[in-house]
């Protein structure tokens, strides 16, 4: 029945985006928190981490029960739970960067048993961002350079973002350049003049930055920026649990942000 509430499980509840999540969704009757898993011996395990829900590391038994997982974890963990999820058809969605190919493998094989929504950023409006980027990129043509500009807390691990490299991907398809090519993430030294069609990546880490997203779309005469500022986690929680909403329903198969806003 689809009236009835979405049994999601959350991986990574001891982690600040699965905190969100069930924060929300705890406080959403359109979802019933199935369980919470995390890796054996993480502190938050035998925790109550939502309302009459306690953490556990069994990842068979709470995927088992659930509809849809979402999954703000490693790389590694991610491989993990989608092996665990073909086993039970269990949809998927990912917001953990830096993927491997045993990951992004785990995924493509779970694709074939239910549908996987993988994005870099769930913000509704950092994937509008994707979309202008590709649209400006390609209805300015090649009198305008292209760069990214990425802004992160000290905390961030992985340089650039996935949300960077996501953006930078996208001027590059409006540009109809090859983004493996074309791209730049160092400059150092002399490296003289900029290459037509490139597109750099310039990271910056500090302080409590949420996350600063800037594409610059640089002419002779003139400059265009567009840029997206995170206020709170809370929104990349909200676009994650509005994607495992939309994702009820779905044939199996890999999915996007785009499609979910019909981009």
């Amino acid at each position: 029945m689809t009236d009835a509430p979405l049994r999601l499980c959350v991986l990574g509840p001891g982690g600040r985006m699965g905190a969100q999540v069930l924060a929300l969704a705890a406080a959403d009757p359109g979802f019933a928190i199935a369980a919470a898993i995390d890796r054996p011996g993480a502190d938050v395990i035998g925790t109550e981490v939502a309302p009459g829900v306690v953490a556990g590391d069994d990842l068979a038994a709470g995927l088992a029960g659930a509809d849809v997982y979402i999954d703000f974890t490693s790389p590694a963990a991610t491989a993990a739970a989608a092996q665990a999820a073909a086993e039970h058809g269990v949809g998927a969605v990912v917001g953990t960067t830096g993927l491997d190919d045993a990951a992004t493998a785990a995924l493509d094989a779970l694709s074939a048993r239910a549908p996987v929504l993988v994005a870099p950023n769930f913000s509704l409006g950092v994937n509008l961002l994707f979309a202008l980027a590709e649209t400006a990129a390609r209805a300015l043509g090649d009198g305008f350079d292209l760069e990214v500009v990425e802004m992160h807390h000290k905390r961030k691990r992985d340089a650039p973002s996935g949300t960077a490299i996501a953006l930078a991907q996208a001027l590059a398809r409006g540009r109809g350049v090859d983004y493996d090519q074309a791209h730049r993430y160092a400059r150092e030294g002399d490296i003289g003049a900029r290459p037509a069609g490139e597109v750099g990546v310039a990271t910056v880490r500090g302080g409590d930055i949420i996350g600063e997203h800037t594409a610059y779309l640089i002419g002779e005469l003139e400059r265009i920026e567009l840029t997206h500022r995170a206020a709170s986690r809370s929104i990349f929680a909200a676009g994650a649990l509005r994607a495992a909403r939309w994702l009820r329903g779905r044939t199996p198969g890999h999915y996007a942000m785009r499609d979910l806003l019909g981009l």
